[in-house]
């Protein structure tokens, strides 16, 4: 039987490894582990229940052993290894005139692989540089590009909440956020409010969202109109997590009351604007009503006026003859003809 840990390498990154059940493992302990072509060191963070990781088991990297006093010195060595190839990388970077911002450099601990991390704002072809790169060392490189989270979890911080940045505890993956989930949670869209320490909205607004969600299920809205204790007003703020709704009353004072002291009105309108409203409407059905009974006298009196015409005699003998030129005269000409 294998337990599952997750690792802290020395850049940042962030590794699952199995380990025998015989290993005695505990947090913040330094394992050397072993993946594809190289031996590695990290840092245990935790211990992960097998089923809640999406990577099958035997593929994953295998921690050999509690790392020694000697692979403690390795890594020493090793990390004035990355600062002499940081150095020479920022040089040709600079030379090849690529828009890449250098993060850091890792050595594995054989020396195998040296993994190189830079952040962009877009696609880089850094084909050159690998050349470059492996001209002067004998290890394999590889370049990593990584977002702004990622590179704001390896530098760490402190949150406005006083905790450590999650990015850096626990955060393993960066879901999408939009600012349509601070508004579901009622919060100010000032920048400065919802954004993080890396510039962007503020990985908490995700993973508490659901339960912002099922608070507000029981909460009025904003901008509804409802009764209370004190007698009718508006609703202009809450406060899903107290529970708390902020009224706006007809003179004008801001009063504090619970969910349950306050009724909505139906129809969100308040106290006495219903007549109004009916008699809006009532005003509106007798313009329609009007303009009906004006349209449908309107062919009464076309008869009626075409009758008239009927029954006058015309002047002279050419007068009653239709004119082939003017449609309408001679459809009056033919009621004429009839109603004689």
């Amino acid at each position: 039987m294998e337990r599952i840990f997750l690792l802290k390498l020395e850049n940042g990154a962030a590794v699952e490894a199995r380990a025998d059940i015989s290993l005695e493992i505990s947090p913040h302990d330094f394992c050397v582990f072993t993946k594809d072509f190289y031996t590695d060191m990290g840092c245990v963070c935790r211990e992960i229940d097998p089923t809640k990781i999406k990577t099958a088991v035997p593929s994953l990297p295998l921690i050999q052993r509690l790392a020694t006093p000697e692979d403690m010195a390795q890594a020493e060595e090793n990390q004035a290894k990355n600062r002499t190839a940081m150095s020479t990388t920022q040089t040709l970077v600079d030379q090849l005139g690529l828009e890449m911002k250098l993060i850091n450099a890792h050595s594995s601990l054989d020396g195998k692989l040296m993994t190189i991390q830079f952040s962009a704002e877009g696609r880089v072809d850094f084909r050159e540089l690998i050349k470059e790169l492996t001209r002067t060392r004998c290890s394999r490189i590889e370049l990593r590009q990584i977002g702004v989270r990622d590179e704001t979890g390896i530098y760490g911080g402190i949150g406005v909440c006083g905790q450590v940045l999650c990015c850096s505890r626990f955060l393993k993956e960066f879901n999408s956020i939009n600012v349509k989930m601070a508004k579901e949670q009622d919060l100010s869209l000032t920048p400065a409010t919802i954004s993080g320490a890396c510039g962007r909205l503020k990985c908490c607004l995700k993973y508490e969202h659901d339960g912002y969600t099922e608070l507000a299920k029981g909460m009025p809205r904003k901008g509804e109109y409802c009764e209370t204790p004190d007698g009718s007003g508006r609703i202009t703020d809450r406060n899903l997590l107290t529970g708390k709704v902020f009224v706006t009353m007809e003179n004008g004072n801001v009063n504090q009351y619970s969910v349950s002291d306050v009724k909505i009105a139906h129809n969100n309108d308040r106290k006495g604007n219903a007549p109004g409203k009916k008699s809006q409407e009532s005003q509106s059905q007798r313009t329609r009503g009007g303009k009906a009974s004006q349209d449908e006298s309107a062919p009464s009196q076309k008869n009626h006026k075409n009758e008239n015409r009927g029954d006058k005699k015309p002047h002279n003998a050419n007068a009653g003859s239709p004119k082939h030129n003017d449609p309408e005269s001679s459809v009056h000409s033919g009621e004429a003809g009839n109603a004689k």
